[in-house]
């Protein structure tokens, strides 16, 4: 076995004050039940909240507090996310990953800010992949970032067995959210941490899910400390041997004969969604996507996307042989998802 100890944390977060002090506080707890915790892992935006007003740069005070606590309990702590002021005046929702040491080792960007809800939340462009000495091989992603299994392709290719994943969900696609999180331990064979916050940190519901797609944990929508005991080696033999001794799927994907010209962006393999209009925030009454000739009818006649024959309406009179136009969106303010 290779056992290693996290604790996730659901806390409740206010989105008008520091929530710094109860986070520490919430440590200090934890270590007091359950002393044998190794890593402590919060919520996305926990310290402050979703509001972007209280960024700033990096490092600073409150990291290092962080950092002092990681040291005073020997752990390893990843205290969310918050929102970083960069020089040049960017804001990023980036997390940081503190040792026992209280070093900062890793800090992490979100990829993919939750557009067009967090407009003006920039994207982070860097993985986040660090090693526990003599346990095994970690990876960061936040939030809204796990709905794009690219990011978790990305870490497990280079050897990621646990997916650490602070989420800020209080909507109603949270079930959707959770049925990803399972997906991704299964595709991807491996741990999945899934932790969310409670008032304007989230619905709570978080969640730990091994390789198998098995739910080793779920809380519910009240705050809860959730140390899980997880067993690395499980991770290693699953990928050897499949999952219930079935499919090896990164293997498989090794393996693969088939090349992906979609991640080519001068490919067209993409054409169809460039004809998805702006991304936008939805209004009162939004007709978008009703009404609208069919992708065949829309993309027939463009010589660089060739048609299956045989379908009915791709008969249809071809659309203007022009590339449609991408429009970048641009907005005021900032969200949170």
């Amino acid at each position: 076995m290779t056992p290693f100890a996290i604790a996730g944390i659901q806390m409740n977060v206010d989105a008008t004050r520091s929530n710094v002090d109860a986070m520490l506080h919430k440590v200090d707890v934890t270590m007091a039940r359950f002393p044998w915790t190794q890593m402590a892992l919060f919520s996305e935006l926990s310290p402050f909240g979703p509001l972007d007003h209280f960024a700033q740069p990096f490092p600073n005070e409150t990291i290092g507090r962080f950092q002092a606590k990681a040291v005073e309990h020997g752990i390893w702590l990843i205290p969310g996310s918050m929102f970083e002021k960069t020089a040049d005046g960017r804001i990023l929702n980036t997390s940081v990953v503190i040792d026992p040491d209280g070093q900062v080792v890793s800090r992490y960007s979100k990829m993919f800010p939750f557009r067009p809800y967090e407009a003006g939340v920039a994207a982070g462009t860097d993985f986040c992949i660090f090693d526990v000495p003599g346990v095994g091989r970690f990876g960061l992603s936040i939030c809204y970032d796990i709905w794009f299994p690219e990011t978790t392709r990305h870490l497990t290719a280079q050897g990621v067995e646990v997916l650490l994943h602070p989420v800020l969900t209080g909507t109603s696609d949270r079930d959707a959210e959770l049925a990803i999180a399972r997906a991704t331990a299964a595709q991807f064979q491996c741990y999945v941490f899934d932790v969310n916050g409670l008032g304007a940190g989230g619905n709570g519901r978080s969640l730990v899910v091994d390789p198998s797609a098995t739910v080793l944990h779920q809380s519910a929508g009240q705050e809860d400390i959730f140390p899980i005991e997880i067993d690395l080696d499980v991770v290693r033999r699953q990928r050897e041997t499949g999952m219930k001794g079935l499919g090896q799927v990164l293997k498989s994907f090794r393996d693969r004969e088939a090349r992906f010209p979609v991640y080519d962006r001068q490919s067209g393999a993409d054409a169809y969604l460039h004809t998805l209009g702006p991304l936008s925030m939805p209004g009162q009454g939004a007709t978008g996507g009703l009404g609208e000739p069919s992708p065949r009818r829309k993309l027939a006649g463009k010589s660089d996307v060739p048609m299956p024959e045989g379908i009915p309406g791709t008969e249809a009179t071809a659309a203007p042989d022009t590339a449609p136009q991408i429009r970048t969106f641009v907005a005021e303010g900032s969200g949170s998802n």
